[in-house]
């Protein structure tokens, strides 16, 4: 987003889960220090978990666990492709608990035979927001890191350490913390926690960020700060695919805090030729 003293970010919030029985997971106090800038955060990524578990995996070495969790993701990526679906943003701004600006827009979401993203907007309302806009990038993190698939390929960008097993309502996960290698000019990446379930070997959750923030830009650079954000996937036709996702942070700028709480729904999961996919 781009503020209207050119602060650029991007954040999502959402009022209901429609994931069956998910809850948050937690950032345990080993990870911490990758988010000491973003700790303000109103974010609860501790909400509904177990204990986490740091025993190793009995049956998989951990290099062949993240080998085949690439795999299935790259499954859940071409299996994608071949649906449409209904995306609902949702933004506003706050001044205390009170909402002060706001922003929503619904786009129909479809891929070509190419696999190519193809995006129809239905509905947008004229922005309110206060004190930030949304820019191109931040609707890139929109269409990137929260609804994130990471298989072989995009996991070569990242170091992954096993930090644990922890049981979340109906699901039994692995746990790990997901960092980038290394960081290339002009180019984002995911860094925080990613939860896999331990039979599908898919994500279904993950809390942390996109990287980096540019807190102190150069002479007529805006700041780009990026809210920590939690997301969540629903079970489709035995794939686990990304449907929800949310933001309550408080971004600190130069000039001012702004509070912003975000939305993303992902609804309606269509197969070319079927009819839609019940939440």
């Amino acid at each position: 987003m781009i503020g209207q003293n050119k602060r650029i970010f991007s954040s999502l919030s959402l009022s209901s889960l429609s994931l069956s029985s998910l809850s948050l997971l937690a950032i345990a106090l080993a990870a911490l220090f990758l988010f000491a800038p973003q700790l303000r955060a109103q974010n609860d990524c501790a909400e509904g978990n177990g204990i986490l578990d740091m025993t190793p995996p009995k049956d998989t070495p951990v290099p062949d666990l993240i080998q085949k969790f690439g795999a299935q993701e790259a499954k859940v990526k071409e299996a994608r492709s071949h649906y449409s679906v209904t995306q609902d943003l949702m933004v506003q701004t706050l001044n205390d608990k009170a909402v002060d600006g706001q922003m929503h827009q619904v786009t129909a979401i479809s891929y070509d035979d190419k696999g190519r993203r193809v995006e129809n907007v239905t509905f947008a309302e004229q922005s309110t927001l206060r004190g930030i806009q949304l820019s191109a990038q931040d609707m890139d993190d929109v269409r990137e890191f929260m609804p994130l698939i990471m298989t072989t390929e995009e996991l070569q960008q990242y170091n992954l350490t096993y930090a644990g097993q922890q049981h979340v309502d109906d699901l039994d996960t692995y746990v790990f913390h997901v960092v980038p290698k290394k960081e290339e000019k002009n180019k984002r990446y995911f860094q925080g926690r990613i939860w896999i379930d331990s039979h599908d070997l898919q994500m279904v959750k993950l809390c942390g960020k996109s990287v980096p923030d540019v807190i102190r830009p150069k002479k007529n650079q805006p700041q780009e700060i990026r809210p920590m954000f939690v997301a969540y996937r629903q079970p489709v036709d035995g794939y686990w695919f990304p449907a929800y996702a949310r933001v309550d942070d408080t971004l600190h700028f130069r000039a001012e805090s702004v509070h912003v709480r975000e939305i993303l729904k992902l609804t309606g999961y269509k197969r070319a030729g079927a009819p839609a996919a019940k939440p």
